[in-house]
């Protein structure tokens, strides 16, 4: 499959870039490698084959969640402009 200078161009007006012709033409040729390695891939047998979303076994490495060093209340509320017991009291913004 050939992409022309022409096809780059549209392609680039649709996405809003200002290339320069030597750009176009880097492009198209570089467009035109990845299209011919495609249609090479397209050749390959794959009856058969699963599909996978990864190309190696994905393990979860998340450490289990526990709290460590939990805060006493009292060292929390100790500087609170106003408290209602354990918790900090705001004034009321909604009617």
């Amino acid at each position: 499959m050939k992409i022309t200078s022409e096809e780059v161009r549209h392609v680039a007006t649709l996405a809003r870039l200002d290339l320069a012709q030597d750009e176009q033409e880097r492009l198209a040729g570089e467009l035109d490698r990845i299209l011919e390695y495609m249609d090479k891939l397209n050749e390959l047998d794959t009856d058969g084959v699963e599909p996978l979303s990864h190309a190696v076994d994905v393990v979860n490495v998340l450490r289990p969640d526990r709290v460590v060093n939990q805060p006493r209340t009292e060292d929390l509320l100790r500087n609170a402009p106003a408290r209602d017991d354990d918790f900090l009291s705001v004034p009321k913004i909604i009617e």
